[in-house]
């Protein structure tokens, strides 16, 4: 009889150790992973931003959104934005100097987690790239030596001479777009303020570059001699900042700037830098 006893027992629990299992089992199925358990691979954007405690930002050199002052410290309008951005965020903001010509390459191979550029919003790098809310309103211009101020007055004067453009830019789409710039000879460069180098070197007729860059460059320093064609007109175009498509990261950045302008911190950022009617203007689009 004892030994019926302790075979029923021994039954009972390893019935009970079976289900106990198949129940962990269960549950295992049904529990999602942390981030922190997560591989890099499974980690959502704004979790491997946490877990790094940066935000990788990329950037080319151009004033007045990202540029070295006398001193050689980054500054600009985009530097101090994203620095206040990443401040709220609780993390730092970490600058990467990228090639323009394949930044969503780049982006898309997690090289950085952001474009944060003066870069302009169209309809193909929506297809590659989410973007956050439109901070300036910015249009391209085209920028010529003042001594052919006579000459050069309207894109039909410049449809058989040399245009030049930052290759892979909205100055160059705006060059191929217009119907007479898009007859002239179109030499690329690597960042817009070598296009205006070229320009001033004479190695082209004209550059077309972002209003933001031109207005701050032209008639100063090295580009004492070169001014904005007043009266060519080209489209305006919308500021954004530039994440991986799906990325988790684009409405907590959009939830700051709402902050930011609430506060007035990015109203002061472009008050420093002349930026004040391009922000406001985009404030009331």
């Amino acid at each position: 009889m004892m030994k019926k006893s302790i075979k029923l027992i021994a039954v009972i629990i390893a019935a009970l150790t079976c289900l106990t299992v198949f129940a962990s089992c269960g549950n295992k199925t049904t529990v999602e992973k942390t981030d922190v358990e997560k591989t890099d691979s499974e980690k959502t954007d704004w979790g491997s931003i946490k877990d790094a405690g940066k935000l990788v930002i990329g950037y080319t050199e151009y004033e007045p959104m990202n540029y070295k002052d006398k001193d050689g410290t980054l500054v600009g309008f985009d530097t101090e934005f994203a620095k206040a951005v990443c401040k709220k965020l609780g993390v730092e903001a970490s600058f990467v100097l990228i090639d323009w010509d394949t930044k969503e390459a780049n982006l898309k191979a997690k090289n950085f987690d952001c474009i944060w550029n003066g870069l302009t919003v169209s309809k193909d790098r929506k297809a590659n790239m989410d973007f956050t809310k439109t901070y300036l309103i910015n249009k391209q211009v085209v920028v010529i030596n003042k001594d052919n101020a006579d000459t050069y007055t309207s894109t039909e004067t410049l449809a058989n001479g040399i245009v030049t453009a930052e290759s892979g830019s909205a100055g160059e789409t705006a060059i191929k777009a217009d119907k007479n710039l898009n007859k002239a000879t179109l030499t690329g460069a690597e960042t817009q303020t070598a296009a205006l180098t070229s320009l001033s070197s004479g190695n082209a007729d004209a550059a077309v570059v972002d209003y933001t860059l031109a207005r701050s460059m032209c008639g100063k320093g090295d580009y004492t001699d070169l001014v904005i064609v007043e009266k060519i007109v080209l489209a305006d175009e919308e500021y954004a900042i530039g994440f991986r498509t799906g990325s988790d990261i684009t409405a907590k950045v959009n939830d700051v700037i709402d902050e930011l302008i609430e506060d007035g911190t990015l109203k002061t950022i472009a008050e420093k830098y002349d930026l004040t009617d391009l922000y406001e203007a985009a404030l009331s689009k």
